[in-house]
């Protein structure tokens, strides 16, 4: 009877002790210090809608004679002089000479895609060629720059004028090779 009796009160007693210390917790609690915020980018909007712009694009297709080119950007500005920046292409030909091209900004005027603002090519065979401004054809495989070039080879450095990263034309086969021809005061330190 006695213990009947105690169960009955604490049933009535544990959960008005239990609304007590959740009320009390919700009376005294404190604010936070610092305020909640909503994460927003920080980008300027109207100038957004005035000069359009496409982020993260990327462009793929292949040449007349089988090279394959994957173009990527960080952003294009749209407008009457297209260009990109933080620009990285990767051409491969049938052969399986690969060259990437990395540079910080460039532009598209017809089939030439213009990297320029200091141009960096490694290609598969173990060259590494600095320009200010490389041109890569899109109907053909070309690569090409015509305003002085120096380059790393598994042998030594070469500075030239001009450079072409062309196929080969004495091929019979029409994957024959490539070539990289250096042109215009060439200039060789042949490191053995």
């Amino acid at each position: 009877m006695n213990r009947t009796r105690i169960v009955r009160w604490l049933r009535v007693l544990l959960p008005l002790l239990a609304l007590a210390l959740l009320s009390t917790l919700f009376l005294f609690s404190r604010e936070s210090e610092r305020e909640s915020q909503i994460p927003y980018a920080s980008v300027d909007a109207e100038a957004m809608a005035r000069d359009p712009r496409i982020v993260a694009p990327q462009y793929s297709g292949v040449t007349d004679d089988g090279a394959q080119i994957r173009l990527e950007a960080s952003q294009v500005e749209l407008g009457a002089g297209e260009s990109g920046q933080n620009l990285r292409l990767d051409w491969q030909r049938p052969d399986g000479l690969q060259a990437d091209l990395v540079a910080p900004d460039a532009g598209v005027t017809g089939d030439l895609i213009q990297l320029r603002g200091g141009v960096r090519m490694t290609t598969s065979s173990g060259w590494r060629v600095d320009a200010d401004q490389i041109d890569a054809a899109t109907d053909r495989s070309l690569i090409a720059a015509e305003n002085g070039v120096q380059a790393s080879a598994p042998f030594g450095e070469i500075t030239a004028r001009q450079m072409q990263l062309k196929p080969d034309g004495q091929s019979a086969e029409p994957d024959g090779g490539a070539i990289l021809n250096f042109s215009g005061g060439v200039r060789l330190i042949y490191r053995p």
